[in-house]
């Protein structure tokens, strides 16, 4: 049973366009890295990391543990209305957090010494640094790219939804894996926080 859902009118393309004005965030989250690591004031460096580690893990987990499940389950046109509204967002959202919580990660570990355990506690920092790595690599070349083809994808007057489909079980797929990723890092943050 193929749903062909009704083409968006010109009020709702332009109510799902992506807004650009929302650089401006992305700019300033950058901004409060940059300062953060220029300043080198460790407190605020951990403030910038772990605020947007919690923001990044947040949103991971309840895009692939309870948003991506829903959505898998609903009808066509309610799927694409929400996917028309959040895809926008997720785009300048997650590469954002993807940048600022490793980045401000690596110059805590370099402050802190980390880069300088012995054996058998570095595999902590190792694990950490792999983990980290996988997620941004994945975020930036799997779910940016997925996000921007979905969304334009939805945004034609006849979207094909089997391309939607798949597309979209791949984007959930790795964002689950985000999620129990998350999971582990936060595991790893602990043993950091509690000393190794």
């Amino acid at each position: 049973m193929t749903d062909q859902p009704a083409p968006l009118s010109s009020a709702e393309l332009a109510q799902t366009a992506i807004n650009w004005r929302n650089l401006i965030w992305v700019a300033l989250a950058l901004a409060v890295m940059v300062v953060a690591i220029g300043i080198n004031d460790l407190w605020f460096l951990n403030f910038v990391h772990v605020f947007a580690g919690l923001l990044w893990t947040g949103t991971d987990l309840l895009l692939g543990f309870v948003i991506g499940p829903i959505l898998r389950r609903l009808d066509f046109p309610v799927r694409r209305a929400i996917t028309m509204r959040l895809m926008p967002r997720l785009l300048f959202i997650l590469p954002t957090l993807a940048v600022v919580a490793p980045t401000t990660g690596w110059f805590m570990a370099v402050d802190q010494g980390y880069l300088g355990l012995a054996y058998p506690e570095l595999w902590w920092l190792i694990a950490a640094l792999a983990i980290t790595t996988i997620l941004s690599i994945q975020g930036v070349l799997v779910l940016l790219p997925t996000n921007v083809m979905v969304y334009l994808e939805m945004r034609k007057a006849a979207p094909d939804g089997q391309r939607i489909g798949c597309l979209m079980r791949r984007y959930v797929r790795v964002v689950a894996f985000q999620g129990s990723m998350q999971i582990v890092i936060i595991m790893i943050m602990s043993r950091f926080a509690t000393g190794l």
